[in-house]
């Protein structure tokens, strides 16, 4: 990823972040709630190649860490969506394209939303933290992973053109 599609990359997270917060985390899901933003990041990063999974993993992270209603701290979205882009970053060169397999491609993102959420909390009882009741938490990952499964295959047909559409010609594979 060049230094230019990281800050196109980082406007767009910016963006789609600020949509999460102001909106669709004041809509009451049934369940629970839908990460928007996970959804889209993961996509993002599921289109990558090794370096800008991280990269957009790191940056994805700390955008995730400046909002104003987590109460984690500082530096532990960054590692956790780090650690995701690297293991989608290996994963993703045994399972190919996703452009050619749509309903790969919103599997995937959907597995790894929920992967990213377990590995939150296992991190919160690793550094202490009060995460309340485990059944409720997994509620909210179920739930969360049924939004994206719903909404996930309208969101990630336009990331991936998104992504095509900022490509130089020298990226394309």
């Amino acid at each position: 990823m060049s230094w230019s599609r990281a800050g196109i990359n980082g406007l767009l997270l910016s963006s789609l972040f600020i949509i999460q917060e102001s909106a669709i985390s004041k809509i009451q899901f049934p369940i629970a709630t839908f990460s928007f933003y996970l959804c889209a990041l993961l996509g993002l990063m599921a289109l990558e190649d090794r370096f800008g999974a991280i990269a957009l993993g790191f940056i994805g992270g700390i955008i995730q860490d400046l909002s104003p209603s987590t109460d984690s701290p500082l530096g532990k979205w960054a590692l956790i969506l780090t650690i995701v882009g690297f293991l989608f970053s290996r994963n993703r060169e045994s399972i190919g394209d996703f452009t050619e397999r749509p309903l790969a491609f919103v599997l995937f993102v959907t597995v790894g939303v929920s992967f990213t959420l377990i590995i939150f909390l296992l991190l919160g009882i690793i550094l202490g933290e009060n995460n309340g009741n485990m059944a409720v938490n997994f509620q909210i990952i179920f739930g969360n992973a049924l939004w994206i499964l719903l909404f996930s295959p309208i969101l990630l047909p336009g990331l991936a053109k998104f992504r095509s559409f900022t490509l130089a010609s020298s990226d394309h594979r």
